[in-house]
């Protein structure tokens, strides 16, 4: 009889250990799972700050230069602004002494898991190359270049093709004309250099493997001749592994700076 009593004393113990081990367990889920929405929450919220802080510095085409200033005094890797019409895509374009330096660095200099939008290391600084690549992060509730998922959508992608981009010394009208999906490694949009000479392989590359395409500007750009710069922006994406969603706009140079 005593081994019996004993034996329900140790089981009664082992149910109670159990279950404190589970009420445990889920509570320090449920802390978890608060803290990781938190700090979600903070990377959002200080991603906001920033755009928020820097709109009132966003330099007005046509000023010459003039309004770059105050950029320049925050950070000199600024190099220019860039706008996507319609989208929540207006941020200043900095670039580092490669391509880390601004993966989780604001354009204050500070940490930051938004990072900044940046210019590809091995472009011209100055946006004189036919092709130039930026990078930013993909963030949902539109922030960063999370809004280039809606190029993904053919009928966004056909009503929405403006933008521009703003140099301290010069203006360029952006026109979209393709949307891809590509993994991380593809050379036709990663390796800059590669369209140093000529971009008609670009131009065959975005019609053969274009999501959308817009081919009367593309036809445009042909007939143009060699004086045609691309501009391409670039963030993560979810389809498949490295999965990268890419626009190309052309690069118009406006005639007025405005």
């Amino acid at each position: 009889m005593g081994c019996i009593n004993w034996q329900r004393k140790a089981l009664r113990a082992a149910d109670f250990l159990v279950s404190t081990v589970v009420v445990l367990f889920l509570v320090v889920a449920g802390a978890y799972s608060a803290y990781a929405l938190w700090d979600n929450s903070q990377v959002y919220a200080a991603a906001d700050n920033v755009q928020a802080e820097l709109l009132q510095f966003k330099p007005k085409a046509g000023d010459n230069g003039a309004s770059f200033e105050e950029l320049l005094g925050i950070n000199p890797d600024v190099r220019a602004w860039v706008t996507l019409d319609n989208t929540a895509i207006d941020y200043p374009v900095v670039q580092g002494e490669d391509n880390f330096t601004y993966v989780n660095t604001d354009v204050y200099g500070d940490f930051s898991l938004a990072g900044s939008v940046f210019l590809d290391a091995n472009c011209a600084g100055d946006f004189t190359d036919p092709y130039s690549l930026l990078y930013g992060h993909h963030m949902e509730e539109s922030k960063m270049f999370g809004d280039l998922d809606l190029y993904k959508d053919a009928d966004f992608f056909a009503k929405n093709t403006t933008g521009e981009l703003i140099l301290p010394d010069r203006t360029y009208k952006l026109q979209t004309f393709a949307c891809l999906l590509v993994p991380s490694s593809e050379s036709a949009i990663f390796q800059p250099q590669r369209w140093d000479s000529d971009l008609q392989g670009l131009y065959t590359f975005a019609q053969e493997n274009a999501l959308n395409l817009n081919a009367d500007t593309l036809a445009a750009m042909k007939a143009a001749g060699g004086d045609v710069q691309v501009l391409a922006l670039s963030t993560c994406s979810t389809e498949f592994t490295d999965a990268r969603t890419i626009l190309l706009a052309w690069m118009i140079p406006s005639a007025s700076g405005s």
